[in-house]
Order: structure tokens, then C-alpha cells, then sequence
């Protein structure tokens, strides 16, 4: 049944909501709806805090993190581990991870992983990057932090494969994480013990 709106603006407003993931057009409609019992200054403050979000809003040159300036917070604190690299997919990885307080290494993230069926290859991904940080020297061991789906295991080989012949240690996170599970919904005891109780990478091919 197609959805009727008294006003064309109440609809485009609705159409904008439902734009966003896992906001239905129900749930879209009760956002605006109670948007409209907001003061002006109110609906205006949140419409500008998205507007600079999306214009002002900086990545990291270092880990392609989200920050507000050039250098994130993690890489500038000089009390943090130069020579580990944490590999995640994007900032809700590093979040999560953070949450933990297990990890005091710096992040390299891809903004994505390897996905076919999406059109997402390496070169769509912070790769390139990630091999140049470890070319420095300065990188002892790389931890790979991604999902443990499909994608995610595919992009760890990738990474893997990239970085053989560097004189770089490859790790992967314990599978406390379930087969098919996403980091970021992963609880903080898990997580935590997952990357204190990393693997060698090529060891994890040896048991597939």
C-alpha cells in the first residue's frame, strides 16, 4: 500500500531519512514527525551538525582515520606502540577496539574490505598505503582485525600476499570472534582477549 502524505514536504523530508541504513520508511516517518515538535534552533542545530560533519571532516594521512585534524589523536600520542599496526576495516573497528583498552598500537584503516559482488577491489581500499607504512621500517607487526566472514578472510589473504617479503610479523586476531561475526558488534571482553591473543597469520592457513 503506497504510503499518503498531506504535504510534499513532510514526504521529501521522510524520503531523506529513509535514505539512511536500517531507517524503513515507518521508522523515517516518526523521525521527522517528532523533528517537527522541536524548537527551530533545535532542528537547525542538528541539520548543521551534519553540514560540517560531511564539509569539515578530515581522515588521517597516517591511518585514514576520522579526525579533525590532519594527524588523528592516536597517531599523535607519542605513549602509543609505533612498531604495531592494528588493520581494520573502518572507524567503528577502531571504536570498538579502543573500547576495550587491551590495545595501545596505532590503526591502519582500509575503509572497506575486498568484495566482488559489491565491486569492491583492492585498489578501492587503503592497501597501497598500508604496504608503504610497513616499507618504512618503523612497523614490526601488522595484527589483522577484520571480520571473520568471507570478505574478510579474503582481504586478510590479500594483505597478506602483499606484504610477504617484508621483514614484518602478520598476525590475526583469536577466533573468539565466531565464524561470521562483525567486530564492531563483538562484546569488549571478547574483543580484547581476541587481539591479546593474536595468532600468526600463516599459521591460520595451515589449519584451513
Amino acid at each position: 500500500m503506497i504510503q499518503k502524505y498531506p504535504s510534499i514536504l513532510l514526504e521529501n523530508a521522510v524520503n531523506e531519512f529513509a535514505k539512511l541504513p536500517g531507517i524503513g520508511r515507518k521508522t523515517a516517518l516518526r523521525l521527522v514527525l517528532h523533528s517537527l515538535k522541536r524548537t527551530p534552533a533545535e532542528v537547525e542545530n542538528f541539520g548543521n551538525a551534519i553540514i560540517t560533519l560531511r564539509n569539515e571532516i578530515n581522515y588521517c594521512k597516517l591511518c585514514h582515520n576520522i579526525c579533525d585534524e590532519e594527524i588523528c589523536s592516536i597517531c599523535n600520542d607519542l605513549s602509543r606502540d609505533t612498531s604495531l599496526v592494528c588493520v581494520v576495516e573502518n572507524i567503528k573497528e577502531v571504536m570498538a577496539i579502543e573500547n576495550t583498552g587491551q590495545f595501545h598500537g596505532l590503526y591502519h584503516v582500509l575503509g572497506g574490505i575486498i568484495s566482488p559482488m559489491d565491486g569492491i577491489g583492492p585498489r578501492d581500499l587503503q592497501i597501497d598505503s598500508l604496504v608503504e607504512r610497513v616499507k618504512t621500517g618503523v612497523v614490526k607487526e601488522i595484527i589483522l582485525a577484520l571480520s571473520t566472514t568471507m570478505e574478510g578472510d579474503t582481504t586478510n589473504f590479500y594483505i597478506y600476499r602483499k606484504l610477504s617479503g617484508n621483514n614484518v610479523k602478520i598476525s590475526i586476531i583469536a577466533r573468539g570472534i565466531s565464524i561470521g561475526d562483525e567486530i564492531e558488534y563483538a562484546d569488549e571482553i571478547t574483543l580484547g582477549r581476541s587481539i591479546l591473543n593474536r595468532t600468526n597469520f600463516s599459521d591460520s592457513l595451515k589449519q584451513e
